[in-house]
């Protein structure tokens, strides 16, 4: 279960990602609880969410191309820096007491260029550190620790508020991007060759015709703007010439258009639905993130499993299911499992899915695809978010979630039964 942990310098990545991630959810927790506060609004928590992930639309595809031309690591180093500042400087207003609305959202958007600009990178380097015998372990515990971070995050979040109050959670999430960049600091990378093909001679032999092209990598300056534009257009004819590619992405996008604003409605159920305040707030959260946590470690133990491909529209239809019954509980004690039940289905679809498309692209093209990838989840939850806000403030928080649900629900049974690439895939 453990055994890219093996790894000294996945180690290192993981325990600095788990770190950061941590302070990240207590953010995320005290984040949605202050916007709630000052705007008494569930629109304005959707625009927050949208200002947290707007610059996926387009930076995202530009770190995917960084991601295959320069050092992921200083890549990754340099954008957990600039989030860190980001929530030194919300402490700070808060402290002081000057903080608005506006000034929250235009951080949000800041601390959101540097994940966008860094997610290729963090996904393409799991390849980078373990290798491909052990990417799909490697995978499951990123998501595990991801998953953890969800669970102990919010936890922490609700002390933090009740003993040092809003201004704390955001400085300790400062601190811990220092702390992540301290762990990358430590690790020790090869040069990477990306014009080398990673497998064996016999998984060679098993690619499509034409999926491999020697030294195809980039090797420009980042100042030429029209070579960068080459490359990103490269990028979409590889994915659109490979089918199954094109699937994977498309089911991403609608289970997180439809399922991932969730998230930012949560706040909404807790004190609007249940009448919590913020320690409520915070189980509801850490709920979806055991959950999680446990989807994530059921795939490390897993390993490389078959049927991988019945196992993702499996997870995104009991996604679905869970998503309308959270929305319609109207009993705490159902919503808490109905929460655990979406956050392991949700990690278990974007884990596998993940996978997938590591083991079907070319070490060349890794860092592009998953920047398409991370697109059509992170990219598409803008609008998600958006939509869900305006929606809840007409038609209530249920019954907007419960349509959502609805409709990954009929898309997962329509791919199931009229597209047989999918479910075939092993």
């Amino acid at each position: 279960m453990f055994r890219a942990l093996a790894h000294p310098n996945f180690r290192l990545f993981w325990v600095g990602a788990f770190i950061s991630n941590a302070g990240t959810w207590m953010q995320t927790v005290a984040q949605g609880w202050l916007v709630l506060q000052m705007t008494d609004s569930a629109f304005w928590l959707g625009v927050d969410g949208f200002m947290a992930t707007a610059p996926g639309l387009l930076l995202t595809l530009v770190g995917g191309v960084f991601a295959d031309l320069i050092d992921r690591k200083r890549l990754l180093m340099i954008t957990r820096l600039g989030a860190g500042l980001s929530a030194f400087i919300l402490a700070a207003l808060i402290v002081t007491d000057v903080v608005q609305v506006w000034m929250i959202l235009a951080l949000t958007f800041a601390t959101g260029c540097c994940m966008a600009l860094a997610g290729p990178s963090y996904q393409a380097m799991t390849f980078d550190l373990v290798g491909r015998d052990d990417l799909a372990n490697a995978i499951a515990l990123n998501s595990s620790q991801f998953q953890l971070s969800r669970v102990i995050g919010p936890f922490l979040a609700g002390i933090g508020i009740s003993v040092f109050g809003m201004a704390g959670c955001f400085f300790v999430n400062g601190l811990s991007c220092v702390a992540s960049v301290a762990m990358l600091s430590r690790m020790r990378l090869a040069p990477r060759d990306a014009g080398t093909f990673q497998g064996d001679d016999a998984q060679r032999e098993q690619m499509p015709a034409g999926s491999f092209e020697e030294g195809t990598a980039p090797s420009h300056s980042l100042r030429d703007v029209r070579a960068l534009w080459s490359d990103l257009v490269a990028g979409f004819r590889y994915v659109s010439g490979r089918p199954r590619v094109r699937l994977l992405l498309l089911c991403s996008a609608v289970t997180s258009l439809f399922g991932a604003p969730y998230l930012s409605m949560i706040p909404v159920f807790a004190r609007d639905v249940f009448g919590w305040g913020a320690t409520g707030l915070s189980v509801l959260m850490g709920m979806a993130g055991a959950g999680a946590f446990c989807g994530a470690m059921l795939l490390a133990w897993l390993g490389d499993f078959q049927r991988k491909g019945w196992f993702l529209l499996g997870s995104s239809f009991v996604a679905s299911i869970c998503l309308i019954g959270f929305a319609l509980a109207t009993r705490p004690i159902l919503s808490l499992a109905m929460l655990f039940g979406i956050g392991f289905a949700m990690v278990s679809f974007f884990a596998v899915c993940n996978t997938l498309l590591q083991y079907l692209v070319t070490d060349e093209m890794r860092g592009r695809v998953m920047s398409i990838w991370m697109l059509t989840f992170i990219g598409v939850m803008p609008f998600g978010s958006i939509i869900a806000g305006g929606a809840t403030e007409r038609f209530g928080a249920p019954r907007t979630l419960a349509a959502g649900g609805l409709v990954i629900t009929l898309f997962v049974m329509f791919i199931a039964v009229f597209d047989k690439r999918l479910r075939a895939i092993d």
